[in-house]
């Protein structure tokens, strides 16, 4: 599932954000919102990516199968507030970190497809 494909160097801290969040949004029926000051990206009504973004990215997704691989990497960890032990796990990106941009896409669609709704998932296709 996780492309290996390493990146040349990562992208500022904003653009990452930026191109997570357009990652996100390729799907059906999302749309941004921004709780506690937050960026959230929704499906209907259920959040399945939290972005923060400063001078690291910083982001939050739902893995209920890679959780336990995602969790092996430095960068990574059970999402706080009591939602790692739902498969929840926070990335987060300091500058100078290398993570091929690929793999954070992954995640992200692993958790749409844990968010969303089955019929919306089913219309995607594999």
């Amino acid at each position: 599932m996780m492309a290996a494909e390493q990146n040349a160097s990562m992208p500022s801290p904003s653009r990452l954000a930026d191109s997570l969040v357009r990652h996100a949004l390729k799907y059906p029926e999302t749309r941004v919102d921004h709780p506690w000051g937050e960026t959230a990206v929704k499906v209907r009504e259920k959040a399945f990516l939290f972005l923060g973004k400063r001078e690291t990215v910083s982001f939050s997704v739902k893995l209920p199968s890679s959780a336990e691989f995602a969790l092996q990497f430095k960068f990574a960890e059970p999402t706080h507030y009591g939602l790692g032990k739902h498969g929840w796990v926070t990335i987060t990106i300091e500058k100078g970190d290398e993570l091929p941009l690929d793999v954070l896409k992954d995640l992200i669609d692993e958790s749409f497809r844990a968010v969303a709704p089955k019929t919306l998932v089913k219309s995607l296709g594999k």
